[in-house]
């Protein structure tokens, strides 16, 4: 089992309070943070400013194809950014909980 940090940004508070929700309630995920951000991006020709919220969803390598599908049916982009980060060294405890959470 490998613990795996998935990063996905939506525009709004209550959508990120109701993906995180969602993604706890279903196992997908152990735990999941909210951050307010400013992103910069390039999107439809321009040069993009909007404030989004990062969730920061702490899961394994087996629920991940899950995740990633539970995360595009709820996400309300045309493309949502869906990335995963490999959490090693982890302290081992925690990525047993992560694993018995989810």
């Amino acid at each position: 089992m490998s613990a795996l940090a998935v990063i996905t940004t939506v525009g709004s508070h209550d959508e990120a309070q109701a993906l995180a929700k969602a993604l706890v309630e279903r196992k997908l995920a152990a735990c999941v943070q909210i951050s307010a951000i400013d992103s910069v991006f390039h999107w439809q020709d321009a040069v993009q400013s909007e404030p989004e919220y990062r969730l920061l969803c702490k899961t394994t390598d087996e629920r991940y194809p899950a995740l990633e599908h539970a995360i595009l049916a709820l996400h309300s982009y045309d493309l949502p950014a869906i990335c995963a980060l490999r959490l090693d060294p982890i302290y081992a405890p925690f990525a047993d909980w992560i694993a018995a959470e989810t």
